[in-house]
């Protein structure tokens, strides 16, 4: 299985691109988010899912393995293929996936292309109370050396954000408070700053939304 590919970007089309490595163009299926992070003849690197059918294998590519991993996770949920994944994780970073979810807010995820109320509604209710997904590596933190700054700032936002987010959901449950309520009390509390928080404020607030 392919876990990550380094290199140069030949063909960025709609909704894949062809990344040579060493004289070997591999063919990768990508969002537009993924896909407008960088450009023909630069060097990327991307964290890769592997599908394996029948009659074809198909790599979707991704920036961060934070991103790979929500890509597996929301397939979890039935009616949910590598399409809607794509999608959802096209409009939402991996922190507002959680939010969403931690919220059971269908509307959020009803905003991605081809994905209806329904299926909207059953991916809130079915991800709500759940921890982020683990990923590759220790603790799921691995992360690929650097392949661009544009990249590079992405994966470092992505992962700030979540460590706060579980920083904070890991005090609220140090604290005695079920992970459901703590996961939809960080989210609630999160969405309330126009800024990043730090860990202590969020902390707070989300004490605040419990009490009230």
């Amino acid at each position: 299985m392919i876990g990550m590919l380094t290199g140069t970007c030949l063909v960025s089309g709609s909704g894949e691109a062809i990344i040579d490595v060493n004289g070997v163009g591999y063919l990768v299926q990508c969002g537009s988010r993924t896909l407008g992070a960088f450009g023909i003849g630069e060097t990327v690197c991307l964290h890769v899912e592997t599908h394996v059918r029948e009659q074809a294998i198909t790599l979707f590519g991704f920036h961060s393995e934070e991103e790979r991993a929500w890509f597996v996770r929301l397939q979890s949920v039935q009616g949910v293929g590598p399409k809607a994944a794509l999608a959802i994780l096209d409009i939402l970073t991996p922190g507002e996936i959680l939010s969403a979810a931690s919220l059971e807010d269908k509307t959020t995820f009803a905003r991605a292309s081809g994905v209806g109320p329904k299926l909207a509604a059953r991916i809130a209710t079915e991800l709500s109370g759940k921890p982020p997904p683990a990923g590759r590596g220790i603790g799921g933190a691995f992360t690929a050396p650097s392949a661009g700054k544009q990249s590079e700032a992405a994966r470092a936002e992505g992962l700030s954000d979540m460590r706060l987010r579980n920083d904070a959901v890991s005090a609220l449950v140090n604290l005695g408070i079920g992970q459901p309520d703590a996961l939809r009390a960080v989210a609630s509390a999160y969405n309330t700053f126009s800024d990043d928080p730090d860990l202590d404020d969020l902390i707070k607030v989300a004490l605040k939304e419990l009490s009230g």
